[in-house]
C-alpha cells in the first residue's frame, strides 16, 4: 500500500532572516546593477513646425510609418533566415509536403543568378507559395576550372540581404532525391495584407 506523499507546497516556507551585514551586502550588489537592455524611446517626429501646422508631412527616403500621434516609427527588417525544421525538412524530402515552385539556376552567372531568384522568390510570395526549391548545382569536379560551386556557396549568403529577408522564412539543403548538395529547400514568409 503506497502512502500519499505530503504536499510540499501546502507547508508555509519559512524566511530566513538577514543579519546586518548581510542586509549591508545585499544593498551594495543591488545598488550596483544596470538594466540588461534598455527600453526603447520612440523617436518624436522632427516636423517644422510650418508643415505641422499644415499638416503636410514630408517623408524620408527609408521606410518609416508614422503613428496617429505623430511618432515616427522606423519599420523592422524581418531576422535573417534559419533551417527548416526537421519535421519540414522530412515532410519535404519524403513528399508529404508539396514543393510549390521550383527555379534552376544552372549556368547562370551571379548577378543573373542573383535578379532571377529575386524575381521567382517575389512572384512566389506574391502567389502565396510556401515551399519552393531553388537548384544551384554543385559545380565542376574535374577540369581546369574544378571550383566547388559559385552559386551554391553565395545562394545562401544572399537570403540574408535585406532584399530576400523579407521573402525567405527559413532554407536547408535538399534531399538527395531533390538534388542533394545543390539545391535547397526554401520556405517563404506569408505576404503582408
Amino acid at each position: 500500500m503506497k502512502r500519499p506523499s505530503p504536499d510540499v507546497s501546502a507547508r508555509p516556507r519559512r524566511q530566513r532572516v538577514l543579519s546586518d551585514d548581510e542586509r549591508q551586502l545585499w544593498e551594495s550588489v543591488a545598488g550596483q546593477t544596470r538594466p540588461l537592455r534598455k527600453r526603447r524611446r520612440p523617436v518624436k517626429s522632427e516636423v517644422a513646425p510650418d508643415l505641422e501646422s499644415s499638416g503636410a508631412v514630408k517623408l524620408a527616403a527609408t521606410p518609416k510609418l508614422i503613428s496617429p500621434s505623430g511618432i515616427i516609427v522606423k519599420r523592422k527588417s524581418p531576422p535573417p533566415p534559419a533551417s527548416l525544421t526537421r519535421r519540414e525538412r522530412s515532410q519535404l524530402s519524403r513528399g508529404r509536403k508539396d514543393i510549390d515552385a521550383r527555379i534552376d539556376l544552372h549556368g547562370m552567372t551571379q548577378t543573373r543568378a542573383h535578379s532571377a531568384l529575386l524575381r521567382f522568390l517575389q512572384n512566389a510570395s506574391g502567389d502565396g507559395l510556401t515551399f519552393v526549391l531553388v537548384v544551384t548545382g554543385k559545380g565542376r569536379t574535374t577540369g581546369p576550372d574544378s571550383e566547388r560551386g559559385v552559386l551554391r556557396r553565395q545562394v545562401p549568403q544572399w537570403f540574408a540581404l535585406p532584399e530576400f529577408r523579407s521573402l525567405v522564412a527559413s532554407f536547408d539543403e535538399a534531399h538527395t532525391g531533390h538534388g542533394g548538395e545543390g539545391a535547397l529547400y526554401v520556405r517563404l514568409r506569408r505576404a503582408r495584407a
